[in-house]
């Protein structure tokens, strides 16, 4: 995928096209990384790049519940439970898999909705204003371009921390890209 969005041939398309291409470049950000360092947080962060991602994917998913007003797919484990963690095992290929069915499911949900359809504001938290009972699909994948987005710049420090990866030689890595004056593919330390 290249690191700009394809052209897009309506605000459904756009939108859609705009997460998949915000989540492809968190995705980047674990390109490469061995299991513990996908665990780790060496940053001022207490996150890591594989708890972020994770977070990003199990975010969306909750968001895509709210919107369809149906039980978590994935419920939380405890009330404080964010899924920041990574458990002992779980690699890279393991989150993106997850990722991508959670992506495959939004996808057919916003397909078969109106982009004006309302969906239930929860009150009980308190960033969520009070004063309105109704967000609107439209919003809802706003929302999740602006929350993976936040994320992917997050774990770009996180992965910058661990071995200086950066989001444009991770891609460049990823796809093959020839090393140029412009940019040089990240390469694992060890080569």
């Amino acid at each position: 995928m290249p690191g700009q969005t394809r052209p897009v041939s309506d605000e459904r398309d756009g939108l859609l096209a705009f997460l998949e291409q915000a989540r492809y470049r968190l995705k980047l950000t674990g390109y490469g990384l061995t299991p513990e360092q996908l665990r780790a947080a060496p940053s001022a962060s207490e996150h890591s790049v594989g708890g972020l991602i994770k977070h990003t994917a199990y975010t969306e998913a909750g968001w895509i519940d709210t919107m369809l007003q149906r039980p978590p797919t994935y419920p939380q484990r405890y009330p404080w439970d964010q899924r920041f963690d990574v458990e002992e095992g779980e690699t890279y290929e393991d989150i993106v898999k997850f990722y991508d069915e959670v992506a495959a499911e939004t996808e057919r949900a916003v397909a078969g909705l109106s982009l004006d359809q309302e969906v239930p504001i929860d009150h009980s938290v308190p960033w969520n204003p009070q004063e309105y009972d109704n967000w609107s699909v439209r919003w809802v994948l706003f929302h999740l371009i602006e929350e993976t987005a936040q994320h992917n710049g997050h774990a770009d420090i996180v992965r910058e921390t661990v071995d200086g990866g950066t989001q444009y030689t991770l891609m460049a890595a990823a796809e093959g890209w020839p090393e140029s004056d412009f940019v040089k593919p990240w390469k694992p330390a060890s080569e």
